[in-house]
């Protein structure tokens, strides 16, 4: 049992818990962090030359890069997806109900389900990878 008066606290209490669980990720601050410390700490009579330290900031920065640019992608996938839903709206589709079941129907409307967009057929949900077939509009 701890004091409650006594500036010290230990692992575990409710002060000061959240800042010592360790982080499972680093950034690019973390990075920065690490090579600033780095640089106070080395031997001033034997010092690193930044040669050696560039090849770690480009590596980090092509990691942050590219991290950046998969996240893009999956947004821009998402995107795609809902426009693809929409665009089926008022069309007749053929859709996999099943191993043996095969529904066809009009897109009726567009539900988003955790993130995923879902048509509308005869009254139920299905994704777009249930779809089958797109029949051409019958013209007027």
């Amino acid at each position: 049992m701890t004091d409650p008066t006594s500036p010290i606290k230990y692992y575990g209490e409710t002060t000061g818990t959240a800042s010592r669980i360790p982080v499972q990720t680093l950034n690019q601050d973390d990075f920065l962090k690490l090579l600033i410390a780095q640089m106070v700490s080395q031997d001033p009579l034997n010092p690193k030359s930044d040669m050696e330290m560039i090849p770690q900031m480009v590596q980090f920065s092509t990691l942050e890069q590219s991290k950046a640019m998969q996240a893009d992608i999956a947004s821009l996938r998402a995107e795609q997806e809902v426009l693809r839903a929409n665009s089926l709206l008022g069309r007749t589709v053929e859709i996999q109900d099943g191993p043996q079941t095969k529904v066809t129907g009009k897109v009726s409307a567009v539900q988003m389900e955790e993130g995923m967009p879902q048509i509308v057929v005869n009254g139920k949900r299905y994704y777009l990878s249930q779809v089958l077939k797109i029949m051409v509009p019958s013209a007027y």
